[in-house]
């Protein structure tokens, strides 16, 4: 098959007035093919073809092979040789192996299925140059990071040094709460710190309008109003709905100065609500995924609808103990099932634990500023975790959910 594949593609993707496609494909002893059978054989991958868009070093591998061709110049007598061939190549027996280290959204865009996330990142601009470096090309912000400025930095000195072209790159920022109302503003902010012209994806950070804080008033807002106020707590913005911040998401995104736009922590009656008004239908959908918050049906309607994923908080609790959203008993790095699977394919537990959000088919986006943990958390293709560790892993699902406004909101903001 990826041999007639490329024959197609010979037959079918470089014919013009010099080409006649009758005589375009021929056996190597010169013999013309028949016409009816590439005719066939064209509709038949007409009808079963899919749009990839190439990046620098992609190959193809199909049904275990690899498979290429090339053109050579045109000779006078107005033909060309099209070279197709196949190298058979051997992947590990396992069906489940290496999940695409890219997953493609909506609008054909593809979005890397591993990112560095930049929530209290610290020394920012060195490690997302050292990030790129490293071969991440998924970059993950938010204005409330109160760091898009050094991620900026970060992402210009990696662009200047050739490491990589902006179009290789997948840069991801959020709209904080106090910008529900002035959607433009907060937008136009977050593009100026990260000195980019666009962004890749912009979320609506939480389903949470909050009143209007002003850039030169304080920025990042953060969730008090009024930190200064005899009771400091959060005030919220009534008079703005979840749709139109997102009519005001579609608008940028129509407008060119972003490629996608999704969400953030929401579950499935708001995403399916959202579906059903939206003009623009959400692209990601980013939520706290691991294995003691496996939010499996909501996995499994967003696939459904078409709407990628991408989990954060992909080590469990980790980012929360220093905060006291969780305990050290909670690690899921320490705990022996991930230890143990980690053991048995000689991979740390880390890395055990980001391979089970990419085999689950998701984007993950953990956060380091260690060098070798940077590049340990990126080498997740080369091996895939068995059925029956996909299953322990799963089976220690708790429902157990760090990011909570729910319940931090009324301990850290003094509001219900």
């Amino acid at each position: 098959d990826a041999l007639v594949n490329q024959i197609v593609a010979a037959y079918t993707g470089w014919i013009d007035q010099r080409n006649d496609p009758k005589k375009a494909v021929v056996f190597a002893d010169g013999t013309t093919v028949p016409s009816d059978c590439l005719d066939d054989l064209t509709k038949w991958y007409d009808d079963h073809k899919f749009v990839h868009r190439w990046e620098p070093g992609d190959f193809m591998i199909v049904d275990n092979t690899v498979s290429c061709h090339s053109r050579q110049p045109y000779t006078t007598d107005g033909r060309r040789k099209v070279v197709a061939c196949v190298a058979r190549g051997r992947l590990p027996s396992s069906s489940d192996t290496k999940r695409a280290t890219r997953l493609t959204l909506p609008s054909g865009d593809p979005m890397p299925a591993v990112g560095l996330g930049c929530w209290k990142l610290p020394n920012a601009a060195e490690v997302v140059y050292e990030a790129i470096k490293a071969g991440y090309r998924l970059i993950d912000c938010a204005a409330d990071y109160g760091n898009e400025r050094d991620v900026g930095r970060g992402i210009k000195r990696a662009l200047d040094e050739g490491l990589c072209r902006r179009d290789e790159l997948f840069v991801v920022s959020k709209l904080w709460n106090t910008f529900h109302s002035h959607v433009d503003e907060g937008f136009k902010k977050s593009l100026e710190d990260l000195g980019l012209d666009y962004l890749d994806l912009y979320l609506i950070h939480f389903p949470i309008a909050q009143r209007y804080v002003p850039i030169d008033v304080r920025y990042p807002p953060e969730w008090i109003y009024d930190p200064n106020a005899a009771n400091p707590c959060m005030e919220f913005d009534d008079s703005v709905t979840y749709f139109d911040t997102w009519t005001c998401l579609e608008g940028l995104q129509t407008r060119g100065s972003v490629r996608n736009i999704g969400v953030c922590n929401i579950g499935t009656t708001m995403l399916r609500q959202l579906l059903a008004y939206a003009r623009i239908k959400p692209a990601v959908l980013q939520i706290e995924l691991h294995p003691y918050n496996t939010q499996q049906k909501l996995l499994q309607f967003a696939r459904s609808a078409g709407v990628q994923v991408m989990a954060f908080s992909n080590l469990g609790s980790a980012s929360y103990v220093e905060l006291g959203m969780a305990t050290p008993a909670e690690s899921l790095i320490d705990h022996a099932v991930i230890k143990t699977i980690a053991q048995t394919n000689d991979k740390t537990p880390a890395q055990v634990l980001l391979r089970w959000g990419v085999q689950r088919g998701t984007a993950v986006i953990p956060k380091t500023a260690n060098l070798t943990r940077l590049k340990e958390n990126i080498d997740l293709f080369d091996f895939s975790l068995s059925a029956a560790d996909m299953a322990a892993i799963d089976a220690l699902d708790a429902g157990r959910r760090f990011n909570d406004p729910g319940v931090f909101c009324q301990l850290a903001f003094n509001t219900f």
